[in-house]
């Protein structure tokens, strides 16, 4: 199964960024930029990707995620533009997090190493707490420019993060399809 934790995203948080996807794509309309398009519903705020897991280890990674964390909820502010990967060609642009990147820093800390006691494998490069809306087909360097001088400026969305899920996604040609399988819950320290 190919699995990942995700922090949860009201449909609030959904409504704005399909908003500012309308924005940008509009502003860049005509300039040959060949973006797709993250559907709104498929939006999520990935704290680790864990990839394929044979189906006997699926149940102690569901275990191993369904704890709750010892950390009370938070704000998550969504601003900024970016684009991945910083130099030449885009491939991915996304929206960062100004206030609450500590916490989800924190939180995706607790969460892989939750997933790598169990000897799984979890990605070692900085964790940059964004959510990506749009992929480009083809790039070229200048659609960096044009895609963040489009973007808004100041805060788009902002949403309360009360816990992560674990999804199950399955690819298909009609896109992806998450199934949540387990859920930790952000608590307020019983000490």
């Amino acid at each position: 199964m190919r699995l990942f934790i995700a922090a949860d995203l009201p449909d609030s948080v959904r409504d704005a960024l399909a908003a500012e996807q309308k924005r940008i794509s509009a502003a860049l309309a005509g300039s040959g930029s060949s973006l797709k398009w993250v559907k709104p519903e498929h939006a999520h705020l990935t704290l680790v990707f864990i990839g394929n897991v044979e189906d006997a280890r699926v149940h102690a990674v569901t275990d191993a995620v369904a704890v709750d964390v010892e950390t009370p909820p938070f704000e998550a502010a969504f601003e900024g533009a970016g684009v991945f990967p910083p130099r030449g060609a885009p491939r991915v642009l996304w929206i960062g997090v100004a206030a609450g990147a500590r916490e989800l820093s924190n939180l995706q800390r607790i969460l892989a190493a939750r997933i790598a006691a169990l000897r799984l494998p979890v990605e070692d490069r900085a964790f940059h707490p964004h959510l990506t809306l749009a992929r480009w087909r083809e790039s070229r360097s200048a659609d960096r420019k044009r895609a963040l001088v489009a973007a808004r400026r100041g805060v788009v969305a902002r949403a309360q993060i009360s816990g992560a899920t674990l999804y199950h996604s399955r690819l298909s040609p009609a896109g992806p399809t998450y199934t949540a399988l387990a859920r930790a819950n952000l608590t307020e320290s019983r000490t």
